[in-house]
């Protein structure tokens, strides 16, 4: 079902009030790949009765329309009224500054996320514009919370690359209550339920409440004192004035991301102190087949949709997502801080059900696009190692696969297979990406694995993602070197020779990296046309997300791992000569 968007619909439900109303910076699209959805439907789940605002209209309801009693009904904010436990808000499934600024700073003139493609409906920051837009037009309303991507990788004093500085946590910038890091299922259902047997709904920290919420795993709130046995990082005072220290900071958090090892955090950020209490459990594969399986619609809501075409549900609507987390660890890479570095996968039958539920979808023409998670093959791999949490120890992929790692491909091999079987199925594509190194280094089923996709799951090529050849630059973004790449092609171009098909591989590279210079991308293009005779389409400058360990490189312009100067492109016209290398315009 879709969770209601306007009062009409929560009164067809019979609802007088939602407990939670979920804000998001995104179209609302019943989806499991939509954030705001899966949350909503864990908390219907649960017993709340959930709503949902996407894309309010900034305009309709800001300062000037703050009023005394329940907001204004004319307001987009306002048009569900006031939720009785607790306010959600996401800026949508990107940060909103990575979704409305390219790296150079210029406005971004489309957002696949909102209906007729125009960038005009997310704020920038929005997570801090939707939390002042509800305090405008609700006085002493119940707590926000935050939640998603934009403020799971702003939950500490971190570097933006649009102020080109330090900023405090995100929490402390909204003036919101609490912050939920990660992908916030379980977190969100035990904060609902603290604040539903609770009286005073507000309750706020300064209270003495603090034992209820150091409880909630995966929870961030603000104290005036530090819990026993949390571990203090430098503070924000510190970090802006000593880049040694924002490493350390960022290191410590880094470190504490893992269920199985991490303790609370906490940080001075003015007179007061972020608590970050340890993450969430990661799901188990049951649980997160459950999430998978909740009733979503696959569509936008219609409310959305008559605004015009969304151009994310191409590929989403018909797309499975297999497993979540991800062995990479890629040092210019959000999703080890957000999904984690455990990859957690769904049953084989769980999926197959709702490729059944998709065939059956109006508008289904046989094609699934995607089954796959940050990276396709890492499906029902394992650690032998893991015992509730990540070694700490060793990088799985990096500088080559972990020989502990369970690095075989027979169980994706044996779904895939199954899915092709389902009725009404006619092609199943992978879309979200293969690590070519797992597959080189699977000596028992790598071969089988590459062969079954160049013949049944290839939309004309593969995109790989080395992002670089230079073995410098490599290293600064962990990422593996050049040989197994060159296997994995000449593999890949000696099954299609056998089988009899003309598919190609097409890479990913990334220009401006911290350590990359100009030189390099020459050596890159050289590489390019020499052993890969490719011309790349997809060359992205790098940017500096927050929660990267490249961020933090390019802000301090050193290797956080040996203490070394790194050379950054910092100017614009350099940034896009590095990328005029590879790709002349």
């Amino acid at each position: 079902m879709f969770l209601p968007v306007t009062k009409e619909e929560m009164d067809k439900l019979g609802w007088q009030q939602c407990d939670v109303i979920l804000v998001t910076g995104d179209a609302y699209i019943d989806s499991p790949y939509s954030g705001a959805a899966v949350i909503g439907h864990v908390l219907l789940e649960a017993g709340f009765k959930v709503g949902v605002i996407a894309q309010p209209n900034i305009l309709s309801g800001g300062a000037q329309a703050k009023v005394e009693g329940p907001g204004p009904q004319n307001a987009d904010i306002a048009r569900l009224g006031e939720p009785r436990l607790f306010w959600g808000v996401t800026g949508g499934c990107v940060d909103s500054m990575v979704s409305n600024f390219t790296v150079l700073k210029k406005p971004r003139r489309s957002d696949d996320f909102t209906p007729g493609g125009e960038n005009n409906k997310r704020p920038n920051r929005a997570v801090i514009a939707y939390s002042n837009l509800i305090k405008h037009n609700f006085k002493n309303t119940r707590p926000i919370v935050l939640g998603g991507i934009e403020a799971s990788l702003r939950r500490m004093a971190h570097y933006d690359y649009w102020q080109d500085g330090i900023r405090k946590s995100i929490l402390f910038d909204s003036k919101a209550d609490f912050l939920i890091y990660g992908m916030g299922e379980k977190a969100v259902v035990e904060l609902a339920k603290v604040l539903d047997e609770t009286e005073n709904l507000k309750l706020k920290t300064e209270s003495g409440n603090e034992e209820s919420f150091q409880k909630i795993k995966g929870l961030c709130y603000i104290s005036n004192k530090i819990p026993e046995g949390y571990i203090e990082l430098p503070s924000f005072d510190a970090v802006i004035k000593d880049k040694a220290k924002f490493i350390e900071a960022f290191g410590i958090m880094y470190d504490n991301n893992d269920p199985g090892r991490a303790k609370g955090l906490a940080q001075k950020q003015d007179t007061r102190y972020l608590i970050q209490n340890p993450p969430a459990d990661n799901l188990t594969a049951e649980e997160l087949d459950k999430v998978h399986e909740l009733p979503y619609e696959y569509d936008a809501h219609p409310y959305y949709a008559q605004m015009g075409h969304i151009k994310a549900l191409d590929t989403i609507k018909f797309s499975i997502t297999s497993h979540r987390g991800c062995y990479g660890e890629c040092n210019f890479c959000a999703i080890t801080s957000h999904q984690g570095r455990i990859v957690t996968s769904r049953s084989e039958a769980s999926i197959l059900r709702e490729v059944e539920k998709l065939a059956k979808l109006p508008g289904f023409t046989g094609n699934i696009y995607d089954v796959g998670g940050p990276t396709a093959n890492m499906y029902g791999i394992s650690c032998s190692k893991i015992k509730g949490g990540h070694c700490g120890v060793k990088n799985c992929l990096y500088p080559k696969v972990c020989d502990n790692l369970a690095n075989e491909h027979e169980r994706q091999i044996k779904l895939l297979e199954q899915i092709r079987a389902v009725k009404g199925v006619k092609k199943v594509f992978i879309g979200s990406g293969i690590r070519h190194d797992m597959v080189v280094a699977d000596k028992k089923y790598g071969e089988k694995y590459l062969r079954q996709v160049v013949e049944h799951h290839v939309s004309g090529q593969i995109k790989l993602a080395p992002e670089h050849s230079r073995e410098k630059v490599l290293k600064l973004m962990r990422k593996p070197g050049i040989k197994s790449l060159l296997e994995f092609k000449d593999r890949y171009y000696m099954i299609n020779g056998e089988t009899g098909k003309k598919q190609f591989l097409t890479y990913y590279i990334i220009a401006a990296h911290p350590g990359c210079e100009e030189r390099d991308m020459r050596y890159l293009k050289e590489f390019l046309d020499r052993e890969l005779k490719a011309h790349p389409e997809q060359v992205q400058v790098f940017t500096p997300a927050p929660g990267t360990w490249s961020s933090v490189m390019y802000w301090t312009e050193m290797d956080p791992f040996t203490g070394t100067k790194v050379f950054v492109e910092k100017t614009n016209k350099g940034k896009e000569r590095q990328k005029k290398i590879i790709k002349p315009e």
